[in-house]
Parts: structure tokens; C-alpha cells; sequence
């Protein structure tokens, strides 16, 4: 795991798939890694980090109504929550 700086409009898939197309290998199952200190990891080779270092910081991620809803949705099963339980509790329709 190497640690990179954040970048401020981050989204995991796209940055796994910008990587891999200049031959980068990452581990998507455990990248990208933000920890409990806010630090941001990826699981790549070091001989890879200097390649790795612009790709990392020009990323300018996009969210997706799916990926929002997918956020939501895990959320909610954490919770034990159907969607109509969570507009109640939200005065929600």
C-alpha cells in the first residue's frame, strides 16, 4: 500500500480504471484505502508510484445517481432499514 494525497473529487472505479490503462496493476479489492487518520492509500507496486503520482493527482472523479443510490441503499441494510422505514423517520413521503 502507498500513500497519496486525496483527491478532492474522488471516485474509486474511475481512478482503478485510469490507473489500468497505462498498465498500472492495483489491487481493487483493497484500493482505494482511506483510513481512520483521513490518509489515502492505494495498493500498488512502489515501482509504480512515480506513474501512479499524476494520475492520482489530475483525478477528477464523478458520482453517479447509481452509486448514490447504491451508498443509500447499503446505508439502509446496515440499519435494517427498508426505504419506506427511512421516510418515515425522515417525514418523508
Amino acid at each position: 500500500m502507498i500513500k497519496f494525497d486525496k483527491p478532492q473529487n474522488l471516485n474509486g472505479s474511475e481512478l482503478i480504471d485510469e490507473l489500468k490503462a497505462v498498465g498500472i496493476i492495483i489491487n481493487a479489492e483493497t484500493s482505494p484505502f482511506i483510513d481512520g487518520n483521513g490518509n489515502f492509500w492505494l495498493d500498488i507496486s512502489k515501482a509504480d508510484k512515480a506513474k501512479a503520482e499524476p494520475i492520482v493527482a489530475a483525478h477528477n472523479g464523478t458520482t453517479t445517481v447509481l452509486e448514490i443510490l447504491a451508498q443509500r441503499q447499503a446505508i439502509l441494510d446496515r440499519l435494517g432499514l427498508s426505504q419506506e422505514e427511512a421516510n418515515i423517520l425522515l417525514g418523508g413521503n
